[in-house]
């Protein structure tokens, strides 16, 4: 009979302290398009680094503690990894395009999307609308566009394919572990997780906890069912990526939208971002993000309708559509 694994761990190796810069370079996705830091992760173990499949997070766990040791007496090595590092801070810190456009500018733009294909190493995307978000946050880092990203983080994420001998399609749904992956949990000023929550029919609700992963400058905000407040159903929610029936895919949009607003202005609390002025949802999947900022202006103002709500909203809200 099988047995349901309670929890799993993922081990981190502790990098000698002439390495500590590779963390901070590997949980940071501007490795994905940035190939001065893809050769630096190559360089470290070419066995073990997968040019088709890069992770440097899975890299650094895989590394023997004799070769860091060996790298970390490399003074050209350092030298590279401390580089690189500096590079990465220069171009967090500095002004880009959007920075030269004056106060007239957004301060803060939301992007709702229910995947990001950014790299392999998060695998939260199917296809073509998940490539063309995780596309959007790269750019706008580059241009300096001040993005906040929210979607779900799907612990299954989409299947990966490959055929029989027979050339029947197969398919198969890789765990994605969080506390292996490039992202860090988002928590309050006194150290305990973020949780938002979703009210469903009948008292129920969706809670979830945020991990954050960085995409350049552009923080992607990732919302997880999959906690001990939650029942197995609504725990599942974000078992995988467009799984599921229709009552499963509306709960997921309702996290995605309603879910998401809140997160977001959990996370602009917390580091002292400013609140987005524009609400860009990629499709309609996030749609219910109007709603809730419609129940935000009306509760903040009673004597508000629904209608004079709607046109406060309204301006602010961009959808785009995907076309393959």
């Amino acid at each position: 009979m099988p047995v349901r694994a309670i929890r799993r761990f993922t081990v981190r190796t502790v990098l000698p302290a002439k390495l500590a810069a590779l963390e901070e370079l590997a949980t940071n996705l501007r490795w994905s398009w940035h190939p001065q830091t893809r050769d630096l992760f190559a360089a470290i173990d070419r066995d073990l680094w997968d040019d088709d499949d890069p992770d440097p997070v899975r890299l650094l766990g895989e590394v023997s503690a004799r070769r860091l040791a060996e790298l970390a007496a490399d003074d050209s090595f350092v030298s590279w990894v401390d580089r690189c590092r500096d590079d990465l801070r220069a171009y967090l810190a500095s002004d880009r395009w959007f920075q030269s456009l004056g106060p007239q500018a957004p301060a803060g733009i939301a992007y709702f999307s229910p995947e990001y294909g950014i790299a392999s190493a998060l695998p939260q995307y199917s296809g073509g609308l998940g490539i063309l978000a995780g596309d959007h946050l790269k750019t706008a880092s580059d241009l300096g566009v001040p993005i906040i990203a929210i979607g779900l983080f799907y612990r299954a994420g989409y299947f990966r394919q490959s055929l029989s001998r027979d050339g029947w399609q197969q398919e198969r749904y890789p765990v994605t572990d969080p506390d292996g992956s490039p992202v860090s949990l988002l928590r309050e000023p006194d150290g305990t997780p973020a949780r938002v929550a979703v009210g469903l029919p009948g008292g129920r609700f969706i809670a979830a906890r945020v991990w954050v992963a960085q995409v350049g400058r552009v923080p992607l905000l990732l919302l997880d069912s999959d906690v001990e407040e939650n029942g197995p159903a609504e725990r599942e929610v974000t078992d995988r990526l467009y799984g599921g029936g229709t009552e499963h895919r509306l709960q997921q949009e309702m996290l995605l939208g309603i879910g998401g607003v809140r997160a977001l202005r959990s996370y602009c609390r917390i580091v002292g971002a400013p609140a987005p002025e524009v609400f860009h949802t990629n499709e309609g999947h996030a749609g219910f993000l109007g709603v809730e900022r419609i129940r935000e202006l009306v509760t903040a103002n009673p004597s508000m309708t629904f209608d004079e709500a709607l046109e406060v909203v309204r301006p602010g809200t961009v959808f785009t559509t995907h076309t393959p």
